[in-house]
């Protein structure tokens, strides 16, 4: 069931749905029926990006039935800008061992890979037994780096999005539905 509530005050004229809530909604339960197989029997960590990956990471696991762990990892590469710094740090560290545990990292969107390419430089340091990527949004002509990214939710077009745990400048991430931003 989708939350009904009257989101327009919020959402500003120039704001254009890109991804409506009901195929986000239908693309999780495919991604959580993957990812529940590939898991089958065993017990995964997933790893949420903070701060855009929560709501993602808060649906999916909703849809993948098995038994599974979450942690949570906040890094920026973005700082308050639109488009990434190229520079990766981490804001807050993870608090589970992962070490021989299998580990799904989930991430909001990628675009030029860094911050995927610094997650599995450093969690493969700690030897997890598999590691693993799911992204709700991927921009392929803006990943710069070889990144392998497991499971990806939608590809998208090179463009500002915002909704759905993605910001503009910290807010309109409680938009349900993903927007492009037409200038």
């Amino acid at each position: 069931m989708m939350i009904q509530n009257d989101q327009s005050k919020i959402i500003p004229a120039n704001y254009k749905v890109l991804i409506s809530e009901e195929k986000i909604q239908s693309r999780l339960k495919e991604l959580g029926e993957q990812i529940a197989a590939e898991f089958d029997g065993e017990k995964p960590i997933l790893i949420g990006v903070l701060n855009g990956g929560f709501i993602f990471l808060a649906d999916l696991i909703r849809f993948i039935n098995i038994d599974l762990e979450i942690d949570f990892i906040r890094i920026s590469s973005y700082g308050n800008e639109r488009e990434s710094t190229g520079h990766v740090k981490v804001l807050k560290p993870l608090s589970a061992d992962i070490t021989g545990r299998n580990v799904i990292v989930v991430e909001d969107i990628v675009d030029s890979g860094l911050s995927v390419k610094f997650l599995t430089n450093m969690m493969s340091a700690f030897s997890p037994k598999k590691l693993r990527f799911v992204t709700l949004l991927h921009k392929p002509t803006k990943t710069v780096v070889d990144v392998k990214i497991d499971y990806v939710g939608f590809e998208i077009e090179d463009k500002f999005v915002v909704g759905y745990g993605l910001d503009d400048e910290q807010i309109k991430r409680n938009l349900r539905n993903i927007y492009v931003i037409e200038e």
